[in-house]
This record gives structure tokens, sequence and C-alpha cells, in this order.
């Protein structure tokens, strides 16, 4: 017994000796790291980095700007699927613990005293947050210094937050690879889905990729995401919130995440770059990238995608009307690759009737003029028809196995497999679109260029270029304000002009090289002719005119030179366009705008643009030129645009030389301009002006828009001021009429034909 008693004493002097060193050397360790632990009230105020959002004016996303793509979220809207399996996969008992797991620590000490061990896991998810929460502070480096430092930070965040809380800030921390912060993220990121609609085996892909985030990313190593996701569904099993039946048939599932490999593809990236622009200069990179910013645009989606496939198209058109078949873009079996392994990232998402794409010629039949292609799983022969624009008779003239080529997708079979394609190659041409509400000034499109990859110089609103006979309609602005009428007589007749002390006369041609001699004013708009308008230039005064067009937006920097009736002064897409809806809108020009409001994270409203008027010339001038500018779409160089049976007006123009095509035409709510040619000053092809280039991408994009019209049998018109007459003329000679040569024309009242003045 007196043994016993003494056995007894003697292991309770170890266990206290033990419990002592175990205390001291905790308050040794709590001493020795106390100086180095971050600060955990800073989280108090927990407001990471969280993504800029971009919107367009139906409230769709077009973009989104960020040092870190996270969308914070609150407790509440964590689903239960999701976080089951986080917990499961993660920490099964993070309720229950007070931030550290000791069973799982002890067992990954053993692992990791055991001889080629390493540093363990085993962390609890609490410990997980404070590695994230504080990298700089408790450090990367798998050292047990390091563990020790997150141990003592996870237990002062389990003393100063709930659950709940530690939990909302673990799902918007974590990192899920590719830029994405937060289980929101990774969501929109793998799925293009908010976590609230996720299903099971989704919502375990991203609970088990949570350690591993790129290593084991559905896009880097889909059988590495496959075994983590497993994992999950198998750990919901054990932890009893699903049956093992419902996780073996979650498991069996294949993973669906989304087809663009998680990139966000915006359809208006000149647009989003006017957008950052403005918003960098004006709150600054920080608030821009890191504060979430919310930003409703003016962007109209739908005009905005049948902009840029408009101008795609007719660059194409353009570009197979002039030049040769250029070649492929590149060989895979020059560069090495196997043709039968070879992959496009464009086939990972879907393709449809009308897209062009990528295709792999898989093989050549010299014999038959025919060549087999291969994209996204489907093959395709390019026969003699596929290739018809090139002018050669034969695809083995033009390709060779290996050849990653541009082709557009005319039928789909997918029961057999195959699609019917034809040849296509990217325009080395440029071009630029711009569409305005003209009651607003709102910008409703924007496509800067062929290509934002190809090269991101905005041509709508950075490129300045010569305007042409753009300019005509500023010019007999001036005019009908000094008291001439689309009656007035111009002579066009070979002139020469006075160009100054030692320089020979400025004689200028029409674009047809010939001469119509007497013709009304409206015929030298509708028809465009040159030698009436330096006329009128001549008559009013170069200076006159310039001071005039600046009443449009443009700045001072017209020169005030003849030459400058016709085109020869240089303009932004956005100067241009702007300056036309000046006409439909009954003489004021709105500043044109891209942002509505900015709202902080908070919600505070940072800016609320509101349409900024300004006037710029008389209505009733403002209608007759309306009224002549539509006499060009019904009679004159834009006439194939009537067949949209519309109120429409607007302006062809040609640079010289063919190196510059344009065309600006609106209806009475909105303005659209297209410009096309090089960005280098050279011809775009003989015979390739504002009516054949740039007029029918003008039509292509305003048919889209016309069938999206609410009540098209019931068109708007432009509303006439008290002060405008009407009457009957002949239209060749401006004089009242009632023959079958008459057309109804607007003046301004008090100046309608009495006798024919001639210019």
């Amino acid at each position: 017994m007196t043994y016993v008693i003494k056995v007894a004493r003697h292991a309770s002097l170890v266990l206290l000796f033990v419990v002592t060193a175990l205390a001291g050397t905790l308050s040794g360790v709590l001493f020795a790291y106390s100086d180095d632990l971050p600060l955990i009230s800073a989280l108090d105020d927990y407001r990471p980095s969280t993504i800029t959002r971009v919107m367009a004016r139906d409230g769709s996303p077009i973009g989104d700007f960020a040092v870190e793509r996270r969308v914070l979220i609150r407790y509440d809207q964590i689903p239960d699927l999701l976080r089951q399996a986080i917990l499961s996969a993660e920490d099964g008992g993070f309720f229950n613990h007070a931030g550290l797991n000791i069973s799982r620590m002890m067992l990954a000490l053993v692992r990791d005293i055991v001889p080629g061990g390493r540093t363990p896991g085993g962390s609890t998810l609490t410990q997980q947050l404070a590695r994230n929460l504080f990298p700089g502070d408790v450090g990367f480096e798998r050292t047990w210094e390091r563990k020790v430092k997150e141990a003592l930070v996870a237990i002062q965040i389990e003393k100063r937050y709930t659950k709940e809380e530690i939990l909302t800030m673990y799902c918007n921390q974590v990192y899920f690879g590719h830029g994405a912060y937060g289980v929101e993220a990774a969501s929109r990121l793998y799925f293009g889905k908010s976590i609230g609609d996720l299903n099971l085996e989704e919502a375990a892909l991203i609970a088990g990729i949570l350690q591993g985030n790129v290593r084991q990313s559905p896009y880097i190593r889909p059988d590495a995401a496959m075994r983590r996701r497993n994992y999950a569904l198998g750990r919901m099993a054990e932890e009893g919130y699903i049956t093992r039946a419902v996780a073996t048939e979650a498991m069996a599932r294949p993973i669906v995440v989304r087809e663009d490999g998680g990139r966000d593809a915006t359809i208006a990236p000149y647009f989003l770059e006017e957008v950052r622009k403005h918003l960098e200069a004006r709150y600054g990179a920080t608030a821009l990238y890191e504060h979430g910013l919310q930003v409703h645009t003016t962007l109209d989606p739908a005009l905005q995608r049948a902009s840029a496939q408009a101008l795609d198209r007719g660059l194409r058109r353009i570009d197979k009307r002039r030049v040769a078949y250029r070649g492929p873009e590149r060989n895979v079996v020059a560069d090495g690759e196997a043709i039968e392994g070879f992959q496009h990232v464009r086939w990972a998402r879907a393709i449809a009737v009308g897209d062009i794409v990528p295709a792999l010629v898989t093989s050549v039949d010299a014999t038959a003029g025919t060549a087999a292609v291969r994209l996204a799983g489907r093959t395709a022969v390019l026969t003699r028809q596929s290739i018809a624009w090139t002018r050669r008779t034969s695809a083995a003239t033009l390709v060779k196995a290996g050849d990653v080529i541009d082709v557009a997708v005319t039928a789909i079979d997918d029961e057999a497999g195959t699609a019917t394609v034809t040849l296509e190659q990217a325009p080395v041409l440029e071009g630029a679109v711009l569409a305005l509400d003209n009651r607003t000034g709102e910008i409703l499109a924007m496509v800067g260029g062929y290509s934002f990859t190809r090269s991101k110089f905005n041509r709508a609103v950075q490129a300045f270029r010569q305007m042409g006979s753009t300019f005509k309609p500023f010019l007999y602005t001036a005019a009908i304000d000094r008291g001439l009428t689309p009656s007035t007589i111009l002579v066009d007749e070979p002139t020469g002009f006075d160009a100054g002390a030692g320089q020979p006369q400025y004689r200028p041609r029409n674009y047809d090289g010939k001469f119509e001699g007497p013709v009304t004013l409206r015929r030298a708009v509708e028809a465009s002719r040159n030698i009436p308008a330096v006329k009128v230039m001549a008559m009013l005064g170069p200076t006159q005119v310039v001071a005039y067009a600046q009443r449009f937006g443009f700045p001072d920097r017209l020169p005030p030179f003849l030459s400058t009736a016709l085109g020869a002064a240089e303009g932004t897409l956005l100067e241009v366009t702007s300056a036309y809806t000046v006409f439909p809108n009954r003489g004021v020009r709105m500043q044109p705008y891209a942002v509505r409001t900015v709202v902080d994270a908070e919600g505070s409203v940072l800016e609320d643009s509101r349409p900024t008027p300004r006037d710029a010339i008389r209505a009733d001038t403002a209608y007759v030129m309306t009224h002549l500018l539509r006499g060009v779409v019904q009679r004159g160089t834009a006439a194939s645009a009537a067949s949209l049976d519309w109120p429409l007006g607007g302006k062809t123009g040609t640079v010289d030389d063919y190196t510059d095509a344009w065309f600006i035409g609106f209806d009475p709510n909105i303005t659209i301009g297209v410009w096309v040619g090089h960005d280098e000053k050279r011809p775009i092809g003989p015979g390739e002006s504002g009516t054949t280039a740039a007029l029918p991408i003008w039509i292509e994009i305003m048919r889209e828009y016309l069938a999206s019209v609410p009540d098209r049998a019931n068109p708007p018109e432009f509303d006439a001021p008290g002060n405008v007459t009407f009457l009957s003329v002949d239209r060749a000679t401006g004089q009242p009429s009632t023959s079958d040569r008459a057309i109804r024309e607007a003046f301004i009242s008090g100046t309608q034909p009495a006798e024919n003045l001639r210019f």
C-alpha cells in the first residue's frame, strides 16, 4: 500500500512537472512570438480588394477590373450544399474546436518526424484563414515557427469572431486560381453562375480544389480536379450530409465547366478601355482595381454586337475584293506539333453557323483539288466553291497539311460530326463604328478596329482622318444660315480659285471627273459635287465656315482653307458622328458620354451623369439640313439605304485616292458613323468609296437595329419647326412645280424661291 502511494505520489509529481513544463513552454512561445503576431482587430474592418464591375445599359456585364477577382458575400448567401462541402473537405469539426485540432496536429507531427516526411497539413479552417489573411506576417515557409504563429493567430481569431464570421471571411478570402478569390468568384469562373445556383457536384468541386487552386484546376488538371471533387463528395457522405448512394452517383458524373476556359470575353473591348481610362483618371488606380465600384454605362449590347459583326464582315468583304489569299497563320507540323493531337483554344467554345473560326488542314487531295479540315471535333472539306473568292480552282494550291486557317461555318451536321465551310482570312484593312443617342449623347456602341487583340488603338476616338465629303453638311449649314436655300442654283463647272501670292490656282475636281453645269444646292448635296461646295466656301469665307464647324463640337484646329470644304481637314469618328446628331436633334448637340453612374462598395453614388445640351444652330436650319440629308438616302450617293424603308438621312465621304471611306447616317433617334481605311495613309483600293466600302456596313448595322424597334409600322418622324414652309419644286431647277419631276422641299419661311439665283 505504501508502495502504491509512493508511486502515485511520484506520478503526480511527474505529471505536475510536465504540465508546468508545458505551461512554461507555452508561455515562452507566447512571449517569444507575441510581438510578431499581426493585430487581429484589423479584421474588424475587413475589406479585401474586390472587382469593379462594368455593366451595359440593360444591366448585363460587359467587363470588370481587379487586382484580385473577388465578389464579397454574406454568411446567409452561402448555400447549405457549399457550406457542407467545404466543412467536410477541409474541417469537419469546425463548429466544435477553438481554432486548433490537436489530434490532427499530433498526427501531422508524427508524419513530420518520420524520415522523408514534410511539415504537415492538418490545419483547421481557421488556421488556413490566418495563413491567407496574414501571409506577410505568419510567413509562407513550411516551418514549425510558421505553424506556431499560425496556430496562435487562429486562436486569437476564434476568440474575437463568431464561427459564422470566420467561415464568411474564409469563403471570401481563399484563392482558387486564375485570379479568382473567394467562392463566388470561383463559381462564376468555373461554372458561369452564382454560388446559390450550384448543384451538388459543382459545390464539391469548389470545396475539393480549395487547397490546390491552380494545381487542381479543371482547366489545368481535370484528373486532379476529379479526384478532389470525389474526395469532397466522399467526406460529405461520411459527415452525414448526403447518403453514400447519392455521393456515388455524383462521383460518376463528368465535370462540366464553362467552355470558354473561364475567360470573360467582353463584347466591347474598345468601349471598356475608354471607360477604364475615365474611371482611373477620375478616381485613381486603387479605387478602380481594388474598391469594387459598380459602373453602369450607356452601351446597348444588341447594337454593339451588330456593329462589331457588321464591321468584321464588311472588312473581310472589302479585303477579299482587293487582295489575294495571304496564306495560313501557321503550320503546326513546321512548329513541331502533331496534326492528330492539335487543339485550338477557340474550339473550347461553342461553334454556330455564321461563326468564323480556326480550322486545321488534316490532308490535301491534289487530284480532286480539295482539302480536309478539322474544327472542334467536326470535319469539313474545302471545295472549289469554298475557295471561289480566291480565284483559284484547287485548294491544293492554297493550303497544305498542318496549316491553321480561318473558315466561315455555313452549315453544321451534329449527328454526322461534319460542317460546311468556306475559306476566310483576317483583313489587313481597319475600320471603326460609333453609335450615339441623338437626344442624350449616350454612346450606344463603339468598335475601334477589326480586333482589339491585334491592335488596341481605338480608331473611333483616337484616329484623326481626313473627313472627305462628310464635312460638306457643316459648310451648307453656314450657307443656309446666310440666306441660301435648297433651291439655290450653283454652277458645277471647271473653276480656278486664288491660292495666294506665288501659288498656282486651286482647281478642285469632282469625284467622277465630270461637270453638271447649273445644279440646285440640293443636287450638290445629294450627288456630293465638289465644285459647288468650294464655290460656297469661297463665297462665305473659309474663316466663317470653320467657326461654324466649331459650333458642332469640332476643335479650333480646322484650317481655314478652301480645301477644307472637301474634307481635307482631319477629325475623329466620334467628333464627326457627334456633330451629325445636331441635325436630327433640332440644332442641339449633346455632349457624348459613356458612363451613367458609378457606385462604391457601400452604395454611395460617386457619379451620376446627365445629358449636357449645347445649342449649336437654329432649329429651322437644322431641319432644312436634315431634309437635304434625307435626299442623300432617297436619291443620292446613299440611295441603297432607301431599301430599309425608314426615315433616314446621312452623308457619304471619300478621300482622294480612296484612302478613307465614311458614312454618317441617322434616324430621329440615333446616329451611326462608319469609317474604313488603313492605319497608314494608303488607298483602300480603286473605287472603294464611302458608298461602296462604308455604307454597306452601316446598312447592315441599321437593319439589325431596326429589327429590334418595337413598333416598326409607326416610324418616328423628324419634327419640323413652325417656321418651316414646304413647297413643291422642280428637282432640276428648284422652282415651284407640280410636274412629275417635282419634289417636296423645305424652306425657312420667307426664303422659298421667288427667282432663280446663280452662283
